[in-house]
């Protein structure tokens, strides 16, 4: 009997707090979320180009700190290269070659637009949950953060985790026939994004000779082959002698990751403090 009442009116309260956190503090967290997220979009679709119009065009210029062999500009439209102008001074012989997209060419970077659309699919899971909607449970909210915090992070993956690839694949990839004049065949270009940087990858190719002692030992996928690397294309069998990899930061890529950061981080403080009421209540409505 002792304590009973002050007991209940603890209760009470923690009820009217948690009926104020599914009613009032859910709802402005999910504003929140909806206006950062709108913000991280926008850096995707590149605003000064009118909704109507083609992106806007951005130049970055190609460097690397450990190397001066390849030098060049990448243009950015959005989701696409619009250009790439490259120069590569070949290591044996100081020769330059120079190569360029044909101007009727793009190429789509597919981690942007992957990423673009978790992004629209996170705001799209926000904003089915407007102001109108009661929220019943906790198990309810935390169902929403789970399927948002999904999609940014995915979004957000995209971003940090670039594909990897066979040398065969980037033989095989539509982006060697982008180029004129066209690529000699002793090269293989491959880009990607890695978090905010822009990233150029130029292989250096040479047949292995049929009677070569070298045991052939094929290269399985990376994000980026090492010297030594081997594969067999054609009827031939090759081996890189040189990578050069060269990169550019895209500052608003840079913004799109701090936006994902900190809105992961509001989902989780979310899930946090409905979890501690949740534990009180189990499932139960209001």
């Amino acid at each position: 009997e002792h304590g009973g009442p002050a007991l209940t009116a603890s209760k009470r309260s923690k009820e009217e707090e948690f009926r104020w956190l599914l009613h009032d503090e859910v709802h402005a967290v999910l504003r929140q979320l909806q206006d950062i997220l709108k913000e991280a979009s926008l850096r995707f679709t590149l605003p000064g180009s009118g909704t109507e119009g083609p992106a806007k065009q951005e130049n970055f210029i190609l460097g690397s700190c450990g190397t001066d062999q390849v030098k060049g500009v990448l243009t950015l439209q959005g989701d696409a290269l619009s250009q790439a102008d490259v120069n590569l001074k070949m290591p044996r012989n100081n020769q330059l070659l120079h190569f360029a997209f044909r101007e009727d060419k793009q190429w789509k970077l597919q981690q942007i637009q992957d990423a673009r659309n978790h992004v629209s699919q996170a705001i799209y899971l926000l904003t089915s949950r407007d102001e109108s909607y009661q929220f019943k449970t906790g198990a309810e909210v935390l169902k929403l953060m789970d399927a948002v915090m999904l999609q940014l992070t995915r979004a957000r993956n995209r971003l940090t985790t670039p594909a990897t690839l066979t040398l065969p694949e980037i033989a095989a990839s539509g982006l060697t026939r982008m180029f004129a004049p066209a690529l000699p065949s002793d090269l293989l270009v491959n880009v990607y994004i890695n978090l905010n940087k822009l990233c150029l990858t130029v292989y250096q190719l040479h047949a292995l000779q049929p009677n070569s002692t070298k045991n052939f030992r094929p290269a399985g996928g990376a994000v980026l082959h090492s010297p030594g690397a081997m594969f067999e294309w054609g009827s031939q069998r090759l081996e890189v002698s040189h990578v050069h990899k060269v990169e550019c930061v895209v500052p608003w890529l840079n913004d799109a990751l701090v936006y994902f950061t900190v809105s992961l981080q509001l989902c989780q403080q979310l899930k946090d403090k409905v979890s501690v009421f949740s534990s009180y209540w189990s499932y139960r409505p209001f």
